[in-house]
């Protein structure tokens, strides 16, 4: 069921009807990027380069290569700190376009069931809002966790797998049921939402496609979603894509 559901998410990427929020969706996750990647940069430059110099007020001539590889180690640090900001991103923006996917998927895929219903712009923001605080949170439990033996990238997966398998699922969801129904069937089927969310997660990590993240998750929620639904039902899974 999972594969299954990511498999029409990934066919879902590059459908004639989802082609319009394709471009919203990474036009906007570059846009944050950039900004974010700016953002960084002047900070260090501002506040800890000077800081760090300060150690090293009148290093001779010959030490200048340690400047450069300085500066190189500083490059990767800035870049990786933008690595660990792509998940609440990817939160932040898919939050803002779930309901424009969930409704090509829902047309396409499910014509049979009746529609779901959008979430308040505001209350999409709120939730959004709020859930980009409990990834960034987790992001940061997930670094300080790098440094642990034998735990490592582990944690990144996890900690990712977790947040983003929890909120992609109970927003899919809750177009069709109260916020409260939508985290009792999401806990009632915890393993299955959290092993999704790996997937996600695995995606996530996968450089320059990593962008289509938001799209992906969506996606790949409002067909588990449904498929599950369905599943309860007794209703056969369907065959799109």
């Amino acid at each position: 069921m999972i594969f299954h559901a990511a498999r029409l998410a990934v066919a879902n990427l590059f459908a004639a009807e989802t082609r319009s929020v394709f471009w919203k969706v990474l036009g906007l996750t570059i846009l944050v990027l950039v900004g974010l990647w700016l953002a960084l940069r002047s900070t260090f430059i501002t506040l800890v380069f000077p800081w760090i110099a300060s150690f090293f007020p009148a290093l001779p001539d010959w030490a200048g290569w340690l400047s450069f590889v300085f500066l190189v180690l500083a490059g990767i640090g800035l870049a990786l700190g933008l690595a660990l900001l792509l998940s609440p991103v990817t939160a932040l923006i898919a939050g803002l376009f779930l309901d424009d996917v969930a409704e090509v998927i829902e047309k396409r895929d499910y014509r049979e069931d009746a529609p779901g219903t959008a979430m308040p712009l505001a209350s999409a923001l709120v939730s959004s809002i709020k859930f980009l605080g409990v990834v960034i949170a987790g992001n940061i439990v997930a670094v300080l966790l790098l440094f642990v033996p034998g735990v490592n990238l582990i944690a990144f997966f996890l900690v990712n797998g977790y947040l983003l398998g929890r909120e992609f699922f109970e927003f899919a969801a809750m177009r069709f049921r109260s916020p409260e129904e939508a985290r009792l069937f999401r806990a009632k089927h915890a393993a299955t939402v959290f092993l999704a969310g790996l997937v996600i997660a695995a995606f996530l990590a996968i450089p320059l496609v990593n962008l289509l993240t938001p799209l992906f998750a969506a996606g790949m929620m409002v067909h588990l979603h449904k498929l599950l639904s369905r599943k309860e039902l007794g209703v056969r899974m369907p065959l799109a894509g």
